[in-house]
């Protein structure tokens, strides 16, 4: 994944971190906070699952390429990146209201 799977984790992880801020008040970092917590955590996790699930291989690479985007990555890059936003935004906030 490239420039635009990072920007895409980095979005997904702002979502789920501002996601998780407002289903439970107690992890709530505020506004800017569970934005930068989550880009953070969907960066992480994100990187994590991508490197899990493979990635796309050098052939699949270069069809991945001529065809503009590779579906799979998308997907694995805006749930983990969602995922990885919401976990962390969550752990910081539990923390910090602890």
């Amino acid at each position: 994944m490239d420039i635009v799977g990072l920007i895409i984790q980095l979005v997904a992880g702002a979502i789920g971190g501002n996601a998780a801020g407002k289903v439970s008040k107690n992890f709530s970092l505020g506004g800017a906070g569970n934005s930068v917590a989550g880009a953070i955590g969907g960066l992480v996790l994100g990187q994590i699952v991508e490197r899990l699930t493979g990635g796309a291989v050098p052939a699949d690479a270069a069809a991945a390429a001529a065809s503009g985007l590779d579906i799979g990555s998308l997907i694995s890059g805006v749930v983990g990146g969602g995922a990885g936003g919401a976990i962390l935004t969550a752990i910081i906030g539990a923390i910090k209201n602890r």
